[in-house]
């Protein structure tokens, strides 16, 4: 079972922004690579507290974390908020955090603190994806084009000669507390440390060309409208040795004709005429399995509650499925024929036809109690 974010950083729930930030830098700090030379285990501490500080930093991330769990990301899948992080992620995501603590400038893999280069991240993209109530409920695979920046090819890059490679700018400034030093991002590389040396036809900049490309996205069952998941590397790629920025798919469902979702729950409404309320009566519904056919009893009562177990949403904590929850309905006609109200005339004052509620038959109140607990 994957841990919790706050306990990985060693904080409440109710924790400051600032707070989480202080944590995050002392684990950061306690288990950088460069004060654990060769530790699996610290490295892998290392990444567990960037992923937690990664969602946990960013109050909208935050907020889906704290209501859904590590669901809201789905870690598992390839998407969320910081599921498959690398160092380069780490270290061109919040080298800011570490501020001075290995001597100077923060850099990236491949020369931890060391004055290697910064790997620029590339920006990310944002799609929108449509699903039906039974593609949420099962889960679906769907091939997206995607229209996203990469290298052309024959593009070279040459160290940067303002920064020599570094990525940053180091300044030495002398105060009445002695002397500071500070690093801020070169200018002229955007933080690379390269610049473009031979640029093809066709390419911006930065050497990077549009090109449509066909993504393909797992999506797990369970998802729920509004739930943004990310595939890594899918995104714009970066100048020079930097890594390519997320594809973020935010998810939007498709209203279903007949069903209606609550939660891992559907609900189903069934009009049946007073003669199959009377004598009982199969019908067929939808369900996102395909058609189910039910069975009435004779005498059922308008506003019962059938309960199907398992037909509805798959969780997407991996805790079973929801029910489906057919709702009957007694359908009263608005006009009769001669013979039809003679007949209900008649049995107007028949004891059969009178309202005998038992204590089996809840009230309305009791109803929705029951669909809520």
């Amino acid at each position: 079972m994957k841990e919790d974010f706050y306990e990985i950083l060693g904080v409440s729930k109710g924790a400051t922004a600032a707070e989480i930030k202080k944590a995050y830098r002392k684990k950061a700090i306690e288990f950088h690579p460069d004060k654990n030379p060769g530790d699996a285990k610290a490295e892998e501490m290392f990444k567990k507290a960037a992923e937690a500080y990664e969602v946990l930093s960013d109050p909208d991330k935050r907020a889906r974390y704290d209501q859904y769990g590590h669901a809201a990301f789905d870690g598992s899948s390839g998407f969320g908020g910081g599921g498959g992080m690398n160092m380069d992620d780490i270290f061109s995501q919040f080298g800011d955090i570490f501020g001075s603590a290995f001597g100077g400038g923060f850099s990236g893999f491949g020369g931890f603190g060391g004055g290697g280069q910064r790997r620029v991240k590339g920006s990310n993209l944002r799609i929108r994806v449509k699903l039906t109530l039974e593609e949420v409920a099962n889960g679906v695979e769907k091939k997206i084009k995607v229209r996203r920046k990469i290298q052309a090819d024959g593009v070279t890059y040459k160290t940067c000669p303002t920064c020599n490679g570094t990525g940053q700018i180091t300044k030495i400034t002398n105060t009445i507390l002695g002397r500071m030093q500070t690093a801020t991002t070169c200018s002229a590389c955007g933080g690379s440390g390269q610049t473009i040396d031979k640029r093809p036809a066709g390419a911006d900049a930065q050497g990077l060309k549009v090109e449509e490309e066909t993504v393909s996205i797992k999506i797990p069952p369970g998802v729920e409208d509004g739930m943004q998941l990310k595939v890594s590397g899918k995104g714009n790629d970066a100048p020079g040795n930097g890594i390519a920025g997320d594809l973020l798919v935010a998810i939007e469902t498709v209203e279903h004709d007949t069903l209606k979702r609550e939660g891992d729950n559907l609900h189903y409404d069934l009009y049946i005429s007073i003669p199959e309320a009377v004598l009982g009566s199969s019908k067929e519904i939808d369900s996102v399995g395909g058609k189910v056919r039910i069975k009435l009893e004779p005498g059922i009562q308008s506003g019962k509650i059938l309960r199907l177990r398992g037909k509805g949403i798959s969780s997407i904590n991996g805790y079973g499925s929801g029910d489906l929850l057919v709702h009957v309905n007694v359908w009263t006609p608005k006009e009769l024929n001669k013979e039809q109200k003679e007949f209900f005339e008649r049995m107007q004052n028949d004891e059969n036809f009178a309202p005998k509620p038992e204590k089996s038959d809840k009230s309305f109140f009791e109803k929705v109690k029951d669909m809520f607990s």
